[in-house]
């Protein structure tokens, strides 16, 4: 059973505000300002490896009548524009042309707990479609025919223990690794809310299907950890979170985290490094990136964005994280791009605010912080980011939705385009936007008036339109029947627009809609479609190696084998470490397509080496493999023998020699020297190339020959070589 969780008085709500009116505009580039600490790491305070989804039992339909999850509090909110604003980047007239037709559509979980608002989210596959909302989760094929669920979200974390398991809190993302071809599942668990800890609850998948087992994470904070956004990058998992204190329930500050995605994609021990950006009143409301497509250069930190309204602009922070010595992590501003004007104080901050038919009770526009997701694609010659917040267009509270497209050529960042999207007196707002392969944007949301029920919308541009607009036509997903009387004016928090890794093309839309009137009958739809003219697709997403096993072969060679899991690698990149327990990896060959086996020869006898291996291609990396290790046998041979020996005299009384070492095994050279008799010998250690013999008679012609020992004899001798001193 959920259950409801306590809301804050009005006096804490209002003392947890940032106004805007406090926020600093500051230079950039910039790191933390004073006061804030350096990085904190710590590990996942309990992770597991789950059975299959689909051997779990999913929850039975448990409606409880309408009730409240706990509200996003609010980050932030920005003064009123004077009477009359008009946006300067107002799209007041539909588009021309027409949007193409959905190729899906389908109903996705409805109010099954009894709960408001759903949270709408999730993310599409190569062969499925996974959906989580609050307090459910469903996975779907691409033609919407239910494989599991809809069931409790906290059924993911069965047998998991603590409280990623009791409770079930929602907030919940789901979004599929196309680099790695895994999904990554989560929601915040609030044990002991008002008061802490609190825990951010994350399952990856141990395959491509999301219904099998999962590698479970919970990950402990001391502030509440509210509005949790994640973001795939090639490094890790990034967060970003508003910030709450325990207890008081007081605005305290923008969080930033990341998770150590390669060692859950494997099921280790992960960690996680957080700062805490509290003593910058200027954050709040922030978006990491969340990667489509091909891989960013690599190195390329995560950028997490925010609005800031007065001055209108963008900030810009960068997140390197470092797995070797997470010490030298950070976060730093590296730009404000100024925006054109924008009002973003809907409804002078009240939740009761865009209009329904047949009642007087009005729903969130929620227009203080930018919508999931910040979407980042590499399109080779440059980085692009799409992303959009709800505004209001013409100062009557007209919600419409502002949306960017940002890049970076070179070293610099700058908005490429910017628009604010309402063409007629319909209110437009909860707006998910993403980019497909070719460039081309689209966007999707909710829209409502006092004439129009709440229903589903979509609008787009083709990388070549008219900059700033919104060029191909307006189309309904699903056209509401109700409206939603609850007092709470609840809705949203927010929605999804995701674009199909299997072809880099197709857009999948999640969005909430009212069916009929009451107080929180919503249901959630999803629907795909996609612009004719998307160019070529990228290459799908890599699978990763997997049963990758070591073998040793002798005392200096090993030889590897895995499976192929991938068809359009162009090869696999083999990876080693010395040492049983070692973690410090380097690239030590690369084998074609199709290879499936590497012989790694010329190693040290009796030493221990750990392997792992990936898939790779134009697009970036896959996952890594499992890691495999073996031990080289002990030296059953004797060495080399040296060759090439000189001898030169050097002065009255020295001669010296030198040799080539053709052997890796030995532990000494033996040095012989006629005169005397019998010969004098002298012993050196493994490596030796040269040797300087003194004490020597002169015009004494001396005879030398070297050998290579160690513990199976000695090598033959080497040629003999002559000098004398005079």
């Amino acid at each position: 059973m959920t259950r409801p969780l306590p809301a804050l008085g009005a006096a804490a709500l209002l003392a947890g505000l940032l106004s805007q009116s406090q926020m600093s505009a500051q230079g950039a580039p910039q790191g933390p300002p004073p006061g804030v600490p350096g990085a904190t790491v710590s590990a996942a305070v309990r992770h597991d490896r789950s059975p299959a989804l689909r051997d779990i039992p999913a929850t039975l339909e448990e409606v409880l009548g309408e009730r409240e999850v706990r509200a996003p509090l609010p980050v932030k909110r920005g003064p009123r524009k004077a009477p009359g604003f008009r946006d300067p980047a107002l799209q007041d007239r539909f588009p021309l042309a027409a949007m193409p037709l959905t190729t899906q559509s389908f109903d996705g979980v409805n109010n099954r707990n009894g709960v408001l608002p759903p949270d709408t989210n999730g993310d599409v596959g190569p062969n499925h479609y996974v959906q989580w909302v609050n307090l459910s989760l469903a996975i779907y094929s691409k033609t919407g025919a239910s494989l599991y669920g809809p069931t409790n979200g906290n059924t993911i974390f069965t047998g998991f223990g603590g409280p990623c398991e009791t409770t079930n809190d929602g907030d919940p993302i789901v979004l599929y690794d196309e680099r790695a071809d895994r999904w990554m599942l989560s929601q915040f668990a609030l044990p002991n809310y008002p008061n802490g800890p609190f825990y951010q609850c994350v399952a990856v998948s141990t395959t491509p299907d999301p219904t099998g087992t999962y590698y479970r994470y919970a990950f402990e904070f001391s502030k509440m950890n509210d509005y949790p956004k994640l973001g795939v990058w090639s490094d890790g998992y990034y967060l970003a979170i508003n910030q709450f204190a325990a207890g008081s329930g007081l605005w305290a500050g923008q969080g930033v985290a990341v998770f150590e995605r390669d060692r859950m994609l494997l099921g280790q021990s992960a960690r996680m490094i957080y700062f805490d950006m509290a003593p910058d009143a200027s954050l709040g409301g922030m978006l990491p990136s969340d990667l489509d497509g091909q891989a960013p250069p690599a190195g390329a930190p995560n950028v997490f964005m925010q609005f800031d309204d007065s001055p209108d602009q963008l900030q810009l922070w960068e997140f390197h994280a470092d797995w070797v010595n997470t010490g030298n992590a950070s976060f730093t501003r590296k730009a404000l791009l100024a925006t054109a004007a924008f009002d973003s104080n809907m409804c002078g901050g009240s939740r009761s605010c865009i209009p329904q038919p047949g009642t007087t009770a009005k729903l969130d526009a929620i227009s203080d912080r930018l919508m999931y997701r910040l979407q980042y694609r590499n399109l080779g010659g440059y980085d692009a980011w799409v992303v959009n917040h709800t505004v209001d267009a013409d100062s009557t509270d007209r919600g419409g939705i502002r949306w960017y497209e940002v890049r970076k050529n070179g070293a610099a960042y700058a908005i490429y385009q910017e628009g604010t999207y309402s063409p007629d007196p319909v209110d437009r707002w909860m707006g998910s936007a993403a980019m497909d392969a070719a460039g081309n944007i689209a966007l999707a949301f909710n829209a409502s008036s006092s004439a129009y029920y709440p229903s589903v919308r979509y609008t787009g541009r083709l990388a070549g339109d008219t900059l700033g607009e919104m060029t191909q036509g307006e189309a309904d997903i699903i056209t509401g029947s109700g409206s939603q009387t609850s007092t709470s004016s609840r809705w949203g928090d927010y929605s999804m627009l995701a674009v199909d890794p299997a072809d880099g093309c197709t857009f999948w839309a999640t969005l909430e809609y009212q069916q009929t009137t009451g107080g929180a009958p919503w249901r959630t739809h999803i629907a795909a479609f996609r612009f004719p003219t998307c160019g070529t697709p990228p290459p799908p997403a890599l699978a990763a190696p997997t049963n990758l096993a070591a073998t040793t072969v002798s005392s200096s060679q090993i030889n590897l084998a895995w499976s192929n899991n991938s068809s359009n690698e162009t090869g696999f990149k083999v990876e080693r470490c010395t040492g049983a327990t070692c973690t410090a990896f380097a690239q030590i060959a690369t084998v074609g397509a199709g290879v499936t086996t590497f012989s790694n020869t010329g190693l040290t006898a009796s030493t221990a080496y750990v392997y792992r291996v990936r898939a790779y291609n134009a697009g970036g990396d896959s996952g890594y493999s499992n890691t495999a290790s073996a031990t080289t046998q002990a030296s059953t041979q004797a060495p080399a023998a040296p060759s090439n020996l000189t001898a030169a005299a050097s002065g009255r009384v020295a001669i010296n020699l030198t040799w080539l070492d053709n052997s890796s095994n030995e532990t000494s050279f033996v040095v012989e020297r006629t005169p005397p008799i019998p010969a004098k010998t002298v012993q050196l250690a493994a490596n030796a190339t040269t040797y300087r013999d003194t004490g020597l008679t002169r015009n004494v012609t001396y005879a030398y020959r070297v050998q290579a020992c160690n513990s199976n004899g000695c090598s033959t001798w080497s040629n003999t070589a002559s000098a004398r001193p005079k």
